[in-house]
């Protein structure tokens, strides 16, 4: 059997046989020192030259600042006016008739006149087409942001009740206070969104996890739902805004459900019931159909056609869209005071509805193989928000079917969302008159249909709970909170949640008690795999998650559950036992001879307690004025008795540790401190060269924790510990064994194995 002292510690190459071998022992992070100091200059230089360039202007950086800003000279300039014109054209005509109807019908859901919704889907549109950055949504109204919308409205100017006293409404009606009231907080959700575009922030909505916005959006669906009956059922119900304000909404429905216009309800099914069919078709044939049907429009016309026919609005008491004035209005300044009076909720709408827009947006970049600046789009919906605000228009996004029609009927860039604001503006000033017949629950009917695939979102519920059971406590927290506190309320409680459920899995994470798969230098939890070595006093213990001052208590405890002792306790112990002998023999009780220590006395020595300095038990055993060492693993004199340990090396693995903060240094330290003192070996591998650096910088290394205990890679430390403790690898039998070798052969690997630990690649 080969003996460990036959390894190189040089490196070397050799070649035998055709052969190649590279032969080293494991590497500490001293060996590196030197390159990493070599790195660390060349980082702070290349960190000194970039913020040097950040600074300059010139030319080229004037033409990228003027890129960024206007992206859309960017692909106007490769616009392929052959292949892209026509199917942008399509795309813009079919997207701008689905535009005029969800703006209409979204309208009801901000409690505002219908015809305001055509503002919205227009000027924001117009903005967005020269500093978006994503070539397929379509910009406009979005049924969670006017609900959003429509809850600050009803509660500033409600239904029933006098209007919270600010400055500027008096003499207005009340859907001009309405209007004003909506445009001011659009103002000031562009202002907001604006700010972040600038300060570079659009990190903010990875905040919003896919789960929290699933749990949000069902619970907007549902609120939509509530809001849309009255119209469907043709019942005056005064909007509620608030906490439990849809159970309120509720009661009133059910009080009134016996005044249901008969004639509103029967529209509202026939309209659903057509137009869910339809959309169904579209679906299935989607890869057959050209262009999908656009059902909502045609249904629309249909009705409003037979509206104004058979004259609803005077016969059947059918509540109509009305008058629609034709152009547009001039522009508004916002009123200050609403804006203190709608700061929290405003802030929601900016996240939430720059959340929508850029999830859509990735996906169809993604598709498209396009990228899109997360800041930019921020900027340009800013932008959107406050020119939309001064022509009246409320808080623009993107909604999902609008986007889903402009990018499967062919658009190709934003020109397909122009077309279809000149398709809004042609409506708005031409043609809006022939509208006024329409009745209302025909709109109310097209947005229930279309909260089919928000509330589908609820079989979601089951797969999140088989797989992941924290994410689906954020989404039901999320999903109730929001139905009965309302949309602000409830985005806030499932932020929280979400936030805390992140802590406690950081807090509370797996750590797992390594071991090596024979034959490999792969090592896994020893729980999960069967045929595993795992040498003789060697713990290695896996750290998860990065350590900070809520879970290193937590580290500790399960790092004291797998090495199955304290040791602090065993320093504690051992350091009584080193003062009782030495007080032993200090009054003759116990005498040292060749064979060992040897009572004196004629009977047992008691056991007594030393009270003195209890307080430096915890520090380095003293074993001066002591004839020799002790071995704590032999029996020792006089009743003292100290707990054996077994573990002689502990690897630490931080490959997941991606931080400390100073109390975790702390912590850190004075626990490897207690270890080194009770003679345990203490290995840290794969640390970030990051946390490395700021180890050094804190004064984390003493006389006794030093730099030598970091090792690149888990299996150097293995290495470093065989070779030291050699007598007990050579014990274990052929099958317990780690792989040391590597051959490399016609540029294919070989493994190949050797009772030695050494290897060789």
């Amino acid at each position: 059997m080969a003996r460990l002292s036959e390894v190189s510690v040089d490196l070397q190459l050799r070649q035998q046989e055709g052969k190649v071998y590279r032969s080293r022992l494991g590497l500490n992070q001293r060996h590196v020192e030197r390159q990493q100091r070599s790195s660390k200059r060349q980082r702070r230089d290349d960190a000194t030259r970039s913020q040097a360039l950040y600074f300059t202007c010139d030319a080229k950086r004037a033409k990228n600042a003027a890129l960024s800003l206007l992206p859309f000279i960017g692909w106007l300039r490769i616009y392929q006016v052959k292949e892209w014109l026509l199917p942008d054209v399509v795309s813009g005509i079919s997207t701008g008739l689905v535009a005029v109807l969800q703006g209409m019908a979204y309208c009801l859901l901000a409690s505002l006149p219908p015809w305001y919704g055509l503002f919205s889907a227009f000027f924001p549109v117009i903005i967005y087409f020269f500093m978006g950055t994503s070539r397929h949504i379509s910009v406009g109204p979005f049924s969670v942001l006017c609900l959003m919308i429509g809850s600050v409205v009803t509660r500033i100017i409600p239904d029933e009740g006098p209007p919270v006293n600010i400055t500027g409404l008096e003499g207005l009606s009340i859907d001009d206070q309405r209007v004003l009231v909506a445009s001011s907080v659009t103002f000031l959700v562009g202002i907001m969104q604006l700010g972040m575009g600038l300060l570079q922030v659009g990190f903010v909505v990875m905040y919003l996890s896919d789960t929290l916005v699933s749990g949000f959006t069902t619970a907007a669906a549902i609120h939509i739902l509530v809001s849309q009956l009255k119209f469907v059922l043709g019942l005056q119900v005064p909007g509620l805004s608030g906490p439990l304000a849809i159970i309120y909404t509720l009661e009133v429905i059910f009080n009134k459900i016996t005044s249901t216009n008969v004639c509103d309800l029967v529209i509202s099914l026939v309209i659903m019931v057509i137009v869910f069919i339809v959309k169904e078709l579209n679906d299935k044939f989607k890869s057959k159909l050209p262009v999908p049907i656009p059902i909502e429009v045609i249904m629309t016309v249909i009705a409003c056609g037979i509206s104004y026919g058979f004259d609803f609005e005077n016969k059947f008491g059918v509540d109509v869209v009305g008058h629609i004035p034709q152009g547009y209005e001039s522009p508004v300044a916002p009123n200050l005071q609403v804006f203190q009076e709608t700061a929290m909720e405003s802030f929601s709408m900016a996240i939430v509805g720059f959340a929508v827009a850029f999830s859509v947006a990735k996906v169809y970049s993604v598709k498209h193989n396009y990228t899109i600046d997360g800041n930019q789009e921020l900027i340009a919906f800013g932008v959107s928000n406050i020119f939309g605000a001064s022509f009246k228009s409320f808080a623009a996004s993107t909604a999902l079917s609008r986007s889903a029609v402009q990018e499967s009927t062919g658009g190709k860039t934003q020109v397909a969302g122009l077309l279809s604001a000149i398709i809004v503006m042609i409506v708005t000033l031409a043609i809006g008159f022939l509208l006024a017949p329409l009745p209302k629950s025909v709109l109310g009917a097209v947005i229930i249909v279309n909260l089919k695939g928000m509330l589908m979102q609820f079989s979601d519920i089951p797969y999140l709970w088989r797989r992941d059971k924290p994410d689906c406590v954020v989404w039901l927290c999320t999903c109730v909170a929001s139905i009965l506190l309302g949309l602000d309320l409830g985005l806030a409680v499932g932020l929280g949640v979400e936030l805390i459920s992140v802590v406690l899995r950081v807090q509370f994470p797996r750590c797992s008690v390594l071991a090596n798969i024979q034959g490999t230098d792969i090592y896994k939890d020893r729980k999960d795999y069967l045929g595993i070595y795992e040498p003789e006093g060697v713990k290695i213990f896996r750290i998860p998650s990065p350590i900070f001052f809520a879970n290193i208590d937590f580290f500790r405890n399960k790092l004291v559950e797998s090495l199955g002792f304290n040791p602090l306790q065993i320093l504690k112990k051992r350091n009584k036992a080193v003062r009782r002998i030495k007080k032993l023999l200090k009054t003759g009780d116990l005498q040292w001879t060749s064979k060992g220590f040897l009572n004196t006395t004629c009977g047992p020595i008691g056991d007594s307690e030393d009270k003195d300095n209890m307080e430096e038990l915890d520090q380095p055993i003293d074993f001066n004025d002591l004839p020799a060492q002790i071995d704590w693993n032999q029996d020792l004199p006089a009743n003292i008795f100290v707990p054996r340990v077994d573990v002689h090396s502990l690897i630490l693995d931080f490959a997941a540790v991606s931080f400390l903060d100073i109390s975790a240094l702390k912590g850190l330290k004075s626990m490897l401190k207690e270890l080194i003192r009770i003679d345990i070996e203490v290995y840290i591998v794969a640390c970030d060269p990051y946390i490395l650096e700021k180890l050094h910088d804190c004064c984390f290394f003493d006389d006794e924790v030093q730099p030598s205990m970091f090792f690149l890679t888990l299996h150097d430390a293995m290495l470093n510990v065989l070779e030291k403790h050699c007598e007990l690898t050579e014990k274990k039998s052929d099958q317990e064994k780690i792989i040391t070798t590597v051959t490399v052969h016609n540029n294919s690997l070989k493994i190949r194995d050797k009772d030695v630990p050494e290897y060789k690649f």
